[in-house]
């Protein structure tokens, strides 16, 4: 342990998706965060302290608690599982916090799965100061089930909250990838931010088909 490490009490934890839990725990005094960063975390349990791993917060700053969204993968048997195992009461460790993806102003989110939890407070924070107006979501996943946040998402955003389902028809949702076709259709303006974030694949695709429709690279903020 250092001095940047602050152990943390679980408050609560609650289920978002079938594999997505919401934890919320202590706040540390004059703990601080911009939407959109995020700080390594471990479990405070033997054998496990050292096991770092970087979560972005999904509440608003101003919120007397701290938040993560974790999406659980039980079968790599790592950090993420583990957590999925902790109760309220139960503590974690949480360290200093660093600039992950930073809104810059209005554009085009686009996120894959877990990927948007990086996005959830900055949206959260634009829909809490009505500046949320002229950004929209471009929301992929596997399944309608999947979807995380997916009520508040729509309340907040309503048709500017784009959902596509990749591995089911059925639901009223879009059936396709985020690909050159599907930007072409949905972007009016190629000289707005666009944010990205998602599996790694999907990050490097979607840059290079927005260089190629004439997005400034300066422009497309993904998670590096």
């Amino acid at each position: 342990m250092n001095n940047m490490d602050n152990i943390v009490k679980i408050q609560s934890v609650s289920e978002v998706t079938h594999d997505v839990k919401c934890f919320r725990f202590e706040k540390p005094d004059s703990y601080s965060f911009i939407p959109g960063q995020a700080t390594e975390v471990s479990v405070n349990e033997e054998g496990w302290r050292e096991e770092k791993r970087p979560f972005t917060f999904t509440c608003l700053n101003e919120d007397p608690y701290l938040e993560f969204t974790i999406k659980g993968y039980p079968e790599r048997k790592g950090v993420t599982a583990k957590i999925h195992t902790l109760k309220e009461g139960d503590e974690l460790i949480i360290r200093d916090v660093w600039g992950a993806i930073a809104y810059k102003g209005e554009g085009y989110f686009i996120a894959g799965g877990a990927g948007i939890t990086p996005f959830i407070a900055i949206l959260r924070q634009l829909h809490e100061d009505n500046k949320l107006k002229g950004n929209k979501l471009f929301f992929s996943n596997k399944t309608a089930a999947d979807i995380i946040y997916k009520d508040e998402l729509k309340a907040m955003l309503d048709d500017d909250a784009v959902f596509i389902t990749t591995g089911e028809e059925g639901d009223s949702y879009e059936h396709t990838r985020i690909d050159e076709a599907f930007l072409k259709k949905h972007v009016s303006d190629f000289s707005k931010h666009f944010y990205v974030c998602g599996p790694d694949k999907m990050i490097s695709d979607i840059n290079e088909v927005l260089l190629a429709l004439n997005a400034t690279a300066d422009n497309v903020v993904f998670e590096k």
